[in-house]
């Protein structure tokens, strides 16, 4: 069968021909309809992701997907098993969650990935306190931030702050009702100023931090800074590092402020957690709540897809 295939670390795939993967009892070959091309996909396939190992090579990329069934259902999938992942004409993975009538299928393929990472934090966090409150998602100008705001607004946050560099996705997340803050600062105390303004009128109850780096020091700086709100509770989930792989953590925003501050990834998140949330983001991307834009690339362009960059979601498909 026709799969995109990288031979080494570093490279980018080829569209070539691979032996069909073995089929487990009680399974069946799925038909791929489109998978997304994540910035996990390009981690894992690097060996560079924090959550795998050396790869073997040669190797099928893809970590999940839309695919059809043997009986034309269409289902979200993956997590196949190394070396065969999604990108491929056919393919066998564990779980399979159906996609909701009337969803475009290529934006599940572009959107669950991205938009899971931060769904879970919204929705663990309404289930804790009751309501969200006031939201704050630093890198809120990328796919999953993005993804993360939309899902803040439909899960009812009373006030949701975008913060991120791009000043037109800003003004889209502006249209949507969100204050928005501009991370094109020169310095730390720009940071924190910009930051410090946006968070004044109210305290953010909870944090989605997909940058760390000094971004995350600069919202460190302007939470320790107390006020009046001695009763505030703040959850600080850091879910990316595209600003810096560390940040230092002042000891005064621990005694300053009631806060928590966690992760949520693979390794603290199971799949079984994110895939009980699939069929409500499916619904949500189906209704409209969430949107994200796509850029679909045949399996014989996969080397272009792997070059894709600017605001939409590379999705390989069959040709």
């Amino acid at each position: 069968m026709r799969a995109a295939v990288i031979t080494a670390a570093n490279t980018p795939p080829v569209c070539g021909d691979v032996p069909e993967p073995a089929v487990p009892p009680g399974r069946e070959p799925l038909h791929l309809i489109g998978a997304g091309l994540h910035n996990i996909v390009r981690g894992l396939a690097s060996s560079q992701h924090y959550s795998g190992g050396r790869m073997r090579y040669p190797l099928v990329p893809g970590i999940d997907a839309v695919a059809r069934t043997g009986d034309g259902r269409l289902v979200y999938t993956g997590y196949a098993r190394p070396p065969f992942g999604t990108m491929a004409e056919r393919l066998i993975a564990p779980f399979q969650a159906e996609v909701p009538a009337g969803a475009d299928p290529l934006a599940i393929a572009a959107g669950m990935n991205p938009g899971l990472s931060g769904w879970m934090v919204l929705t663990s966090r309404r289930k804790e306190v009751g309501a969200l409150g006031t939201v704050l998602v630093l890198g809120a100008t990328g796919m999953s931030g993005s993804l993360a705001v939309q899902g803040a607004l439909a899960l009812g946050a009373e006030r949701v702050i975008a913060a991120g560099r791009d000043p037109e996705a800003l003004e889209r997340l502006r249209g949507r009702g969100t204050t928005t803050v501009s991370l094109v600062q020169n310095g730390p105390d720009a940071l924190e100023q910009a930051l410090a303004g946006a968070v004044a009128e109210t305290s953010p109850s909870l944090v989605l931090d997909y940058l760390w780096g000094p971004v995350a020091e600069a919202a460190f700086a302007v939470l320790g800074r107390g006020g009046e709100d001695t009763e505030a509770d703040t959850a600080y989930v850091q879910i990316g590092s595209l600003a810096g792989l560390e940040a230092s953590l002042p000891a005064e925003l621990l005694r300053s402020r009631r806060i928590r501050l966690s992760g949520s990834g693979i390794g603290s998140v199971s799949a079984e957690q994110m895939l009980a949330e699939a069929p409500e983001v499916m619904t949500r991307f189906a209704d409209g709540s969430l949107h994200v834009p796509y850029t679909a690339y045949p399996l014989s362009r996969v080397d272009e897809a792997w070059a894709h960059t600017g605001r939409s979601r590379a999705v390989v498909v069959p040709d």
